[in-house]
């Protein structure tokens, strides 16, 4: 008997092909570009924003608070519909929904409007990461999964250089309503990627299983025991799986420890390090589109490598070598002196301090089954959003009393703090058979 190539290892172990892997892979990349998109579009947009309603910084901050606070609901809210009702269905009225209200920005005509419309496009938005975390997770095999998050996570990368060109193409000749017009057309394609997607062979299964043992109870059939708890099981509401037991609460918890240290550490970094850049250290707005090139391809080039190394080592030691080095170069680097320095210095800081953004969508997945899978990436990443939310106002304050290197010492700490936290709480998962 000849032995079984590696596409069939690999289709027995999904009941996915390897044509639909990559296709699914590819729609969840477009997807979570749709977020980096998002969040670019309005940095760009928003000083003409500002000057066009004669609204004030504050006021203005307040336009990405709203979507924020969209976004984190939105994760919410279709991370349980995910889990109820399908991956790819949920996925697709995700991105309708951001669709339309990303368009309907352009025609807002004060800041109120502008602020509703952002927080429903918000709600769209916030299902795009978990649920296509889950979708690859659930249909690529262990061997290769932190690679497979891995390419998603570089996502979020594409949407932010894709914003950047067209707020370059379009913003000079068509303003920012002209920006958030043109900004819906990614998102269409983002919709067309999905068409033909089937539901994950595991949800499809599991779906199946409670519909049949429900049938049976129903009909007076004994259950054994093994079948009660499968039953017990799929019927939980999604959300209480997070907190099923002392254990998984840990668990729960740990990880969100993990997606919030993830999400100060960015939003603290890249909003106020362009600062620092044009104002302490001189750099000119020319120069700083260099920073910020090379600062990118760090970032993608530390997914690409995390994930590699999650495939290899496992969950925990690249997590601990990744929030060690953040600690080091967030210090180091706003410490240094010389463009050179600083040019070369974010490429190793973006490198190590989103670089880990590739192994969360698999070490969530691992965690959790597929009646919570979707519930859970969106609750627990969402949520460390909403705390990430806070950075740019605590870091500022820090600068504002104790100077930028006192603010991101303390935010060295914190990815010391969060190292300890994987060390002690975080299981290594790697090679689990996901169900």
């Amino acid at each position: 008997m000849s032995e079984k190539s590696l596409e069939e290892l690999e289709f027995e172990e999904t009941g996915v092909t390897r044509k639909e892997r990559w296709k699914i892979m590819w729609a969840s990349i477009i997807g979570y570009a749709m977020d980096g998109l998002d969040v670019l579009i309005l940095s760009f947009a928003m000083a003409a924003i500002v000057s066009e309603f004669g609204l004030t910084l504050g006021e203005g901050g307040l336009i990405a608070t709203y979507t924020l606070i969209g976004t984190v609901l939105g994760g919410y809210l279709f991370g349980i519909f995910a889990d109820y009702f399908g991956r790819v269905h949920t996925f697709s009225l995700t991105i309708i929904i951001f669709s339309i209200f990303t368009g309907a920005c352009a025609f807002a005509d004060n800041v109120t409007h502008l602020n509703i419309l952002r927080f429903l496009a918000g709600l769209g938005l916030g299902g795009e990461y978990g649920i296509g975390m889950t979708l690859v997770s659930e249909t690529w095999p262990a061997a290769k999964r932190a690679r497979a998050t891995a390419g998603v996570a570089m996502g979020w990368q594409a949407g932010a250089v894709l914003a950047a060109i067209l707020a370059a193409v379009v913003l000079p000749d068509y303003g920012w309503r002209g920006l958030f017009l043109v900004g819906v057309v990614p998102a269409l394609l983002a919709a067309w990627a999905r068409h033909g997607i089937k539901e994950p062979p595991m949800w499809v299964k599991r779906k199946e299983m409670k519909k049949e043992l429900a049938a049976r109870k129903e009909r007076g059939e004994t259950l054994t025991a093994e079948e009660e708890e499968q039953l017990e099981e799929a019927k939980k509401f999604p959300l209480a799986h997070l907190f099923a037991s002392p254990s998984k609460t840990v668990t729960t918890l740990s990880l969100t420890v993990m997606t919030s240290v993830q999400n100060f550490g960015y939003y603290g970094i890249m909003v106020w390090l362009p600062m620092i850049l044009l104002k302490e250290h001189g750099l000119t707005t020319k120069s700083m589109s260099g920073w910020m090139i090379v600062t990118v391809i760090g970032m993608i080039a530390g997914i690409y490598v995390f994930g590699y190394l999650c495939d290899r080592l496992g969950r925990k030691i690249p997590y601990l070598i990744f929030y060690i080095c953040a600690a080091a170069m967030v210090y180091i680097y706003v410490n240094l002196g010389t463009p050179v320095a600083l040019l070369f210095g974010g490429a190793f800081l973006g490198f190590f301090c989103n670089g880990m953004m590739a192994g969360y969508g698999t070490l969530l997945s691992e965690n959790y089954t597929t009646d919570a899978r979707s519930t859970a990436q969106n609750f627990i990443f969402n949520t460390g959003r909403a705390v990430g939310g806070f950075a740019p106002a605590i870091i500022g304050a820090l600068a504002q009393s104790h100077g930028f290197s006192a603010a991101f010492a303390l935010l060295s700490c914190v990815y010391v703090a969060a190292a300890v936290n994987v060390l002690f709480f975080i299981k290594d998962t790697r090679g689990t058979v996901i169900r």
